[in-house]
């Protein structure tokens, strides 16, 4: 079986738009783009470089345009997001010339494809695929980097698709410039209590 893994950018209040640029994703009237800029250092491109292991990936429809119109001609920082499967869940979608990729428009073939063998998914992007995921509990584990900003307005990672789940902290580390690398795998159902009994 194989796992799915979201890896995110994220605010301090959990908005998750636009990360990379101010063109990436303007949608809703969103003015922040690129608001990672300022707080990428040395360290964080270590930890990503980390985190950009060899992986099959699965991804929405608007992330999967985005990374085709970008990464084929910039194969050196990231060779593997083209040699990696790319599976792409959209109901406009059928075919890309971006090679190693496939189309799917059902939750149920999500579902096969985690139970399939192979190499885990690494879910880049994708805020709405994400939501799906969620909702379904599909996530296996978070990758999240934190930034230390907060901008009130954007698509948000858990968001309308967020449902009652436990997680626990595997990895973690804070660069200088404030960012948290922050990794989680599911940890069954919410358990509640009360404090000091």
């Amino acid at each position: 079986m194989r796992k799915i893994i979201v890896l995110s950018f994220i605010t301090l209040d959990g908005v998750m738009q636009a990360p990379g640029g101010p063109e990436e994703d303007t949608s809703g009237g969103f003015k922040y783009g690129g608001w990672v800029t300022p707080y990428f250092d040395e360290a964080s491109g270590k930890a990503m470089e980390k985190q950009l292991k060899p992986a099959d990936y699965l991804l929405g429809r608007k992330t999967f345009e985005i990374f085709a119109a970008y990464w084929p001609e910039h194969n050196d920082f990231w060779p593997g997001i083209n040699a990696g499967m790319k599976y792409v869940l959209s109901n406009s979608m059928k075919k890309s010339e971006w090679k190693n990729s496939v189309f799917f428009n059902r939750v149920d073939d999500i579902k096969k494809l985690k139970e399939s063998e192979g190499a885990d998914l690494q879910v880049h992007g994708s805020g709405e695929l994400i939501q799906t995921l969620l909702k379904h509990d599909l996530v296996d584990e978070l990758w999240l980097k934190i930034f230390p900003v907060t901008l009130h307005m954007g698509k948000r990672l858990f968001g309308e698709g967020t449902i009652p789940a436990a997680f626990t902290l595997t990895e973690s580390s804070v660069t200088k410039s404030g960012v948290i690398f922050a990794n989680y795998k599911r940890a069954g159902k919410v358990e509640t209590g009360t404090i000091g009994v």
